[in-house]
């Protein structure tokens, strides 16, 4: 059990500053892992931004994730093959939510991040940071695009995922870091004693205060 997200990400900075990644990247899923991501960041030394990726819902079912895409010049799309089986869909039954997932992202960039550039993915090792992961697809589907851009490692770093997943992200990431992989999981919530919603002023507030410290190193 987590106090709040920012002590998970004392925690995992401990087991990161261990591995001494080369030329580091983190990258939060926002909301819920930039709070996370803040005392990981610090820790490293590293510079902080933010990965952009949106849940592709179920008709009817918006809480079951059909897939994610995620923004870029390396667009990617991920499916949930088996449920779109069981649902007798495919993948280009969702192309007109695939868009405006995209929209929604290209928002949400503008809003948190405004006119500031992304940071360059090639050459660094790219850690990944979220407050936890469930069916894993988001993190699968942001792991799948930051492959095709150049980086030297892609690190996964996250408190708490189900153990079955956790397991198969072994094979998506070139190094995996988590605190908790219970085999009975109910949600990332209930390993978090305060887990409230982070409201977008707040990802903006931590954002500015991480990039001042950044520039002042």
């Amino acid at each position: 059990m987590f106090e709040n997200r920012e002590e998970a990400g004392y925690r995992l900075a401990e087991k990161l500053i261990e591995a001494g990644p080369e030329n580091p990247l983190v990258l939060a899923l926002p909301r819920g892992g930039v709070p996370v991501a803040v005392p990981v960041a610090r820790a490293l030394g590293a510079p902080l931004d933010l990965a952009f990726v949106r849940k592709i819902g179920m008709p009817g079912n918006p809480e079951l994730a059909a897939g994610a895409v995620v923004d870029g010049n390396a667009r990617e799309v991920v499916f949930n093959d088996d449920v779109l089986a069981m649902a007798g869909l495919t993948p280009a039954d969702f192309a007109p939510e695939v868009d405006r997932k995209l929209t929604e992202i290209a928002a949400r960039r503008a809003l948190y991040l405004g006119d500031r550039a992304p940071q360059k993915i090639a050459g660094r090792t790219v850690i990944v940071v979220d407050d936890g992961i469930a069916t894993g697809a988001t993190v699968r589907a942001v792991l799948q695009a930051l492959r095709k851009r150049g980086p030297i490692e892609t690190w996964l770093a996250v408190p708490v995922g189900p153990q079955e997943t956790i397991w198969q992200m072994r094979g998506m990431t070139d190094r995996l870091f988590f605190l908790e992989a219970p085999r009975d999981f109910r949600a990332v919530g209930a390993h978090y004693s305060q887990f409230d919603q982070v409201e977008d002023d707040e990802v903006v507030r931590m954002l500015r205060a991480a990039w001042e410290a950044e520039d002042k190193r």
